[in-house]
């Protein structure tokens, strides 16, 4: 079950005193054990109700109270989010934490709904479908997509030649020989056991993946990493830095979006796009 674990507001709280050093020390100590036991989802300290506002509801009409608001112990100074098999076990967590405030004060612990407890008014499912759907939806925001380049061999070789053109930066490399977990027998191709099983790198904003792979057979085909760089003379290095070893598919030159732009495979063939960002005509 989900539980929000409310943290109710004080005097010293509504008056903007900060938590001490060792308070600060003791609640991260907590948080990190509920971390390590995976019952924290969240949690946050929220700032005196004087910085905020109350919007509040009358039929079609809306309006709108600057802080701050009366009666402190309806606030709330901060607030976890919880999954817990009951609640009971949200309780001994409770008792465990910090007192969190200078004076004394109270911990709520409430229960979040689940779809299931609508089920009576949502027979069919459909909101229940509707609320999954934006709960993906959520999930998906917050992923990230990245490159993951295979150079059959030659990805130490890659890397060297994208820090020399183009001032990549690997921030991670592990051998296969370094693996926590030993390779999967008859997975490694012989010779294979000092090569690059995974690295991370970085090209200006941009980290990027890459592996030696398990053997040979790597090819880069259906897309292209498209590189923009601020001037026209850097993109003029950049791609010439590209091209050596490599092929020209399209030489740099204006375009209606770009005042420079051009099309290169490097020697690992690695398919790049690179321009000069601009607005269309």
């Amino acid at each position: 079950m989900k539980v929000m674990v409310i943290v109710k507001a004080t005097k010293s709280s509504e008056a903007g005193e900060l938590p001490s050093a060792e308070l600060l020390q003791a609640m991260g100590q907590f948080n990190e054990e509920l971390v390590k036991a995976g019952i924290m989802q969240a949690g946050d300290g929220l700032k005196p109700s004087s910085e905020g506002k109350r919007v509040t509801f009358r039929g079609q009409s809306r309006t709108v109270t600057d802080g701050p608001f009366a009666e402190t112990k309806e606030l709330i100074a901060g607030y976890w989010l919880w999954e817990v098999d009951s609640m009971e076990q949200a309780v001994e967590w409770v008792k465990k934490c910090p007192n969190p405030m200078q004076e004394e004060s109270d911990i709520e612990i409430r229960p979040l709904f689940e779809m299931e407890d609508f089920a009576e008014n949502d027979p069919e499912g459909k909101v229940a479908a509707h609320e999954e759907g934006l709960r993906q939806t959520i999930a998906m925001q917050s992923s990230i997509v990245q490159p993951y380049l295979f150079f059959s061999g030659r990805c130490e070789e890659a890397l060297e030649f994208y820090k020399k053109s183009l001032g990549a930066t690997v921030t991670m490399l592990m051998r296969f020989h370094e693996s926590p977990d030993p390779v999967p027998e008859d997975m490694l191709q012989p010779g294979f056991e000092n090569k690059v099983m995974h690295a991370s790198f970085n090209i200006g904003k941009m980290m990027l993946m890459a592996s030696d792979g398990c053997g040979d057979g790597t090819n880069f085909e259906g897309f292209r990493l498209a590189l923009s760089v601020s001037t026209e003379e850097e993109c003029n290095r950049a791609f010439a830095a590209l091209a050596e070893g490599g092929t020209v598919d399209m030489p740099l030159e204006k375009t209606f979006w770009s005042p420079r732009y051009g099309i290169v495979t490097d020697k690992f063939g690695v398919g790049w796009m690179v321009m000069v960002p601009g607005e269309p005509n």
